[in-house]
């Protein structure tokens, strides 16, 4: 027996997108703002609690798997709460193919959600800076969160535009199979393995980043993260808003790759346009 009764049809999740995402591209400007900032949050939070909880593990593998077991909570709420992040929202290019969003609504849209996450991971990032937080484990946590930002703004343009196509492949695949379950349940285990995967593979994702460097930025020149990690005049002098722009903007042309024109476009021709039988 299939399981229609438990899950949506794969055919019928490629239809649930177009009508999800139809709706998205109408929302009013102030509800789209909202949902915004709330998923920058969302992600922030995963980004933080992952990183809290893996930067002491020498193992690399390890620390890797306990990050990757943490981060996906950021994604289960913004399934679950309806909120709008942009990784999901490159999603969109499927009704816009389908000609039920036109090109200039797609845009609008993306550009509403893509700052609205700046702002929501930013406010997230000041609060845990009023916290201290980073302050735990004799510093340590305040020297990795730097060291992360660091190695970030270490990419070249090539690998920037590949680990960001290869993280919203994964995080756009979570958002699609999670319209597959009826149940809040089947969505969280939907979400998570795949949003697993894309953090063990440590692949670039914009909005993570957006908290990641906000964060960093804030910290960048407190003397005990810096010792603590031996941070070097040198590798700080990466983290600068032009380092900083020079990652966000290729891993955002990628993450729309993978996840608006290899998953969305690709599901989109397969159960759309290959019915015909050779």
């Amino acid at each position: 027996m299939y399981l229609e009764k438990f899950m949506f049809k794969p055919e019928e999740i490629c239809d649930e997108v177009i009508e999800t995402y139809t709706k998205k591209a109408e929302y009013p400007v102030i509800k789209s703002i909202i949902l915004g900032i709330m998923a920058g949050m969302f992600i922030a939070i995963g980004a933080f609690a992952s990183s809290l909880a893996s930067h002491s593990i020498q193992n690399v593998g390890v620390a890797k798997l306990v990050a990757g077991a943490v981060f996906p909570v950021g994604l289960i709420l913004i399934v679950i709460c309806g909120a709008d992040l942009f990784t999901g929202s490159c999603l969109m290019a499927v009704p816009c193919a389908e000609k039920k969003v036109s090109i200039k609504r797609l845009f609008f849209n993306w550009g509403i959600i893509y700052m609205s996450n700046f702002i929501g991971a930013f406010i997230f990032a000041l609060l845990i800076h009023g916290t201290k937080v980073l302050d735990s484990n004799n510093y340590m946590f305040g020297g990795y969160v730097l060291k992360t930002a660091i190695n970030k703004t270490s990419l070249t343009l090539g690998q920037s535009i590949s680990s960001g196509i290869l993280c919203n492949i994964l995080v756009s695949l979570a958002v699609w199979i999670s319209f597959a379950a009826k149940d809040i349940a089947g969505k969280a285990i939907a979400i998570w393995f795949p949003i697993m995967a894309f953090v063990v593979g440590g692949f670039e994702h914009c909005v993570a980043n957006m908290y990641y460097f906000t964060i960093a930025l804030l910290n960048r020149n407190n003397e005990n993260y810096i010792k603590v990690y031996n941070l070097s005049p040198a590798k700080l002098s990466h983290l600068t808003f032009k380092g900083i722009i020079e990652n966000i903007i290729p891993v955002t042309l990628g993450n729309i790759i993978g996840g608006g024109i290899i998953v969305g476009l690709g599901l989109w021709v397969a159960y759309k346009h290959t019915d015909k039988k050779i």
